[in-house]
């Protein structure tokens, strides 16, 4: 079975939380996850980003419901990375 290793999502959130704390909380969600986003498109009440969240094993289900808890809503998932671990032998 094969264990995720990288995703990029496309996110569209609210103002507030800011760009820094989103990033700050789906990053805690696991002891080596690190976040990336960039904020693609900003109109009134909203922000659309493109986040990436590396980590030796991501847990989609625990980042999109981290996503939601912060008021904002997960459009698609546009990359996936995914090492076999039996490559690792």
């Amino acid at each position: 079975m094969g264990t995720v290793k990288r995703l990029v999502l496309d996110v569209l959130k609210p103002h507030q939380p800011s760009a820094l704390e989103f990033c700050r909380e789906i990053a805690s969600l696991g002891p080596d996850y690190r976040a990336c986003l960039i904020v693609e498109e900003v109109d009134e009440n909203t922000q659309t980003l493109q986040l990436e969240v590396c980590g030796s094993a991501l847990d989609l289900d625990v980042i999109e419901a981290a996503i939601v808890r912060m008021g904002a809503s997960l459009h698609s998932v546009d990359q996936v990375e995914v090492n076999n671990e039996a490559d690792q032998d």
